[in-house]
């Protein structure tokens, strides 16, 4: 369950994050303030509160049934990645100096163009470090499922850690994080490596 949890929001966040971002980048200003308020009401609240709201709102309010717990947690952990991922995304696009794109222009390329020859892989390259920290967040924040009893991993070791009096599945999902966190670590730091091709 920890790792469904991980793979389907990394994989449907790190698109639509990107998504957010031309919308809080656009210059019709309603759809850039609309995106800009739903990332800072996104990032200005705690994930498990987003999670409980997902799953209890709309059965309180629209009387709706209530979504699968698996649903509503996938649904709260995308929305809330895609946010934090799409400043990511915003603040690495704008980065890029001015003259990069007046260059792409001189050469009689479309904005297009420009964006995926020229930009996106400076782009990339800066933003690996931050982006690496969030997916490793990404990983221990899978233990807030449990806020609405979604059994996971947390969950299923405090489950026998009460029934038996035993200490040690602790331990274990202890070393199961740092395992899994430190295999991503030495991958992004491998990524950076192999984008590292401006060297002094």
């Amino acid at each position: 369950m920890t790792g469904l949890i991980f793979i389907i929001t990394l994989f449907i966040s790190l698109p639509l994050g990107l998504v957010v971002t031309f919308g809080s980048m656009s210059r019709f200003r309603p759809l850039r303030w609309l995106t800009r308020t739903f990332v800072w009401a996104i990032r200005g609240t705690p994930l498990m509160l987003q999670i409980i709201v997902v799953f209890y709102v709309p059965g309180l309010l629209l009387g709706w049934s209530a979504l699968p717990r698996l649903t509503a947690v996938l649904v709260a952990f995308i929305i809330n990645y895609a946010a934090y991922f799409s400043e990511i995304y915003r603040g690495g696009i704008e980065s890029i100096s001015r003259g990069q794109y007046e260059a792409g222009q001189v050469l009689g390329m479309t904005r297009t163009q420009i964006f995926l020859k020229i930009v996106l892989m400076q782009v990339i390259k800066r933003i690996i470090p931050p982006m690496s920290n969030e997916i490793i967040t990404l990983v221990k924040d899978t233990s807030l499922a449990r806020v609405i009893a979604l059994v996971e991993l947390v969950m299923a070791a405090q489950n026998i850690v009460s029934a038996k009096a035993l200490i040690w599945p602790l331990f274990y999902i202890g070393v199961f994080y740092l395992a899994f966190c430190g295999i991503l670590t030495l991958l992004f730091g491998y990524i950076e490596k192999k984008m590292d091709y401006y060297k002094v």
